[in-house]
């Protein structure tokens, strides 16, 4: 090794001691000839001397600059009294150095590594990643992620899971996202995919007697980047069990959940059952009291109904809504009364943005009742509405009168906005939930009146194929759940349709023929037919999770290189062009 010690282990049990360090120029300054460095690797700092009684040494030294890669050797000694610096772990002492030797230079950084370097320009750090990751906050963030996903192996394998890598060169699959196509050399016209998740081989492996299966996965999707989503590219504990229905997956992954949360972050968790288990929410009632399939819980502030108390009354909206068999809900905000006419727009625009026709109001402030409805509700109405959801002076009432699922998610949006206003998402506590008995099936959002997967295809009807052959497709529920935590879908899975017949007939409600599932799912349904076990599993996007666990403002942060909001690496400068010839062997021609 090039050193004996690294920058951040050195204490006063070390005085005299003759060591050497190898690191980079973090911070220079000159003391009445005698020359001070910080150096500083990945494991913290510690001061070197450079005195000028050793001439050929100090005059190397005085050619330091930051960034500069050294080797020194030299003796531990005390600072002198009063210079100690209780802040760092080698505060208490400095090296007299003896010996230099600069094994690279460097040119001056495009940015200084410094606190509050979020004020620096993003796409330069990004550009710079090699540069940026020597930031202490970002080496201990990469050293959490090792131990949370070291916790995560540890954990599975303690319990009989096997860790098995699953193909990257796969085929295209319906997962709900834009596809990764990999053009192929050797098979003219026909393409790979990048596999969105490897649902379909973690299913193949239970039909191979694997029984538990786990791995730290790489999934690909092409879809628009967000806070909480990487582009193309993310990670996620993909794991599957033989013989396991549903509550079997929950009481693997809580326990889970609870360790990772207690041992990675200082949040507090909530919302437990009596029993300690997760608490558990059917889809519609999620939607139905917090306007969210992913809501934070750890506040309340629920919808409420009032489409009964006001089904005769004279207000236009309201009235139409009824007789269009959609529903009036109301969503009290205690504090809200004190919302500008500003914000009370910017609210609007919110609920506008998930086709929310407007958003009524009343403002109750100092026991007087303000609102544009008023006049069409007329005061003993309102005096109800006031009664019926609870509110008080000081609070806001919102409305929303539209079919059941706009004006849920409306006033979802405005119940999550209304509480970064007023500050009720707390940090400290982590509110985990499942959400089940998602819909089997929906409404497509491309082709008006076709029936479409809401989903995950390959779940396990309630019911089996008696729900397929006898209800209306809008009316059977799925084997299907996500877990979440503080608004944030954390997994997704489901238990899973493990017979061809029932699996044909589900793939037909929603359109597809027979060739077409053969085609797409070959590999499953002749697996399937060979004696499948029931099986289920699930996919916890261990970068999201860490995300929430670290109160990080993007999920960027939690990469070594990420790429930027628009799905560019630009450290790399990928996606990138490439050669004719490269084009030429793959027998792609590109369209001017």
């Amino acid at each position: 090794m090039l050193r004996t010690h690294t920058c951040g282990e050195l204490n006063t049990s070390n005085v005299d001691q003759e060591i050497t360090l190898a690191g980079w120029v973090h911070h220079r300054r000159d003391h009445g000839g005698i020359i001070f460095i910080d150096l500083r690797d990945k494991y913290g700092v510690t001061q070197i001397k450079f005195n000028p009684i050793n001439k050929t040494v100090w005059e190397n030294a005085d050619r330091l600059r930051n960034e500069w890669v050294i080797k020194i050797t030299g003796k531990v000694v005390l600072r002198p009294d009063n210079t100690a610096n209780p802040k760092m772990h080698t505060g208490e002492i400095e090296i007299e150095v003896q010996e230099l030797e600069i094994l690279n230079k460097s040119k001056t950084p495009p940015f200084e590594l410094k606190e509050n370097i979020e004020e620096t320009n993003e796409a330069l750090r990004l550009k710079y990643r090699f540069i940026d990751l020597r930031r202490p906050e970002l080496q201990k963030l990469l050293k959490l992620k090792d131990e949370y996903m070291q916790c995560m192996r540890d954990y599975l394998h303690k319990r009989g899971f096997t860790e098995i890598q699953t193909p990257i060169l796969a085929n295209s699959s319906p997962e709900g996202a834009r596809d990764f196509l990999v053009p192929s050399r050797l098979h003219p016209g026909k393409f790979y995919a990048l596999p969105q998740a490897p649902q379909q081989f973690k299913q193949l492996l239970m039909v191979g007697g694997v029984d538990k299966y786990f791995q730290i996965a790489p999934c690909f999707r092409d879809e628009d980047p967000r806070m909480d989503r990487h582009y193309g590219e993310f990670y996620q504990l993909d794991m599957e069990m033989s013989f396991a229905n549903q509550d079997d997956i929950f009481t693997i992954m809580e326990p889970l959940m609870i360790e990772l949360t207690e041992k990675f972050s200082n949040k507090k968790i909530m919302n437990l059952e009596a029993n300690g288990r997760f608490r558990q929410l059917p889809w519609r009632e999620a939607l139905t009291r917090y306007g969210s399939d992913k809501p934070d819980l750890r506040f309340e502030m629920e919808i409420r109904s009032v489409t009964e108390l006001v089904s005769n009354c004279e207000f236009a909206v309201f009235k139409g809504a009824i007789q269009n068999d959609g529903v009036v809900y109301a969503l009290k905000v205690e504090g809200g009364s004190g919302f500008t006419r500003k914000e009370i727009d910017n609210l609007t625009e919110i609920a506008k943005g998930k086709e929310a026709k407007g958003l009524a109001y009343i403002s109750i402030k100092e026991n007087e009742i303000s609102s544009p409805i008023i006049k069409f509700l007329g005061e003993e109405l309102t005096q109800k509405i006031i009664t019926e959801v609870d509110a008080k002076s000081g609070d806001i009432i919102f409305f929303a009168a539209d079919e059941w699922k706009i004006a849920c998610l409306s006033l979802g949006a405005v119940r999550n906005e209304c509480a970064n206003m007023l500050g009720l998402k707390d940090n400290t506590k982590a509110a985990w939930c499942w959400i089940v008995d998602f819909p089997m099936y929906s409404y497509s959002e491309i082709e008006a009146g076709k029936i479409d997967f809401e989903h995950n295809p390959f779940s396990m009807p309630q019911g089996g194929l008696k729900s397929l052959l006898e209800k209306n497709p809008l009316d059977i529920l799925a084997y299907q759940y996500d877990l979440v935590l503080n608004g944030f879908e954390a997994s997704s899975g489901a238990i899973r349709n493990h017979n061809p017949e029932v699996m044909y007939k589900a793939f037909e409600i929603a359109g597809y023929s027979k060739e077409e599932v053969d085609a797409q799912f070959g590999a499953l349904i002749r697996a399937f037919e060979y004696g499948a076990p029931p099986h289920g599993g699930n996919a916890p996007g261990i970068d999201r999770i860490l995300m929430v666990l670290s109160d990080l403002d993007s999920i960027r942060d939690i990469y070594a290189f990420p790429k930027d909001g628009k799905g560019k690496d630009l450290m790399m400068d990928s996606p990138s062009e490439i050669s004719e010839k490269q084009l030429k062997e793959l027998n792609i021609k590109m369209r001017q």
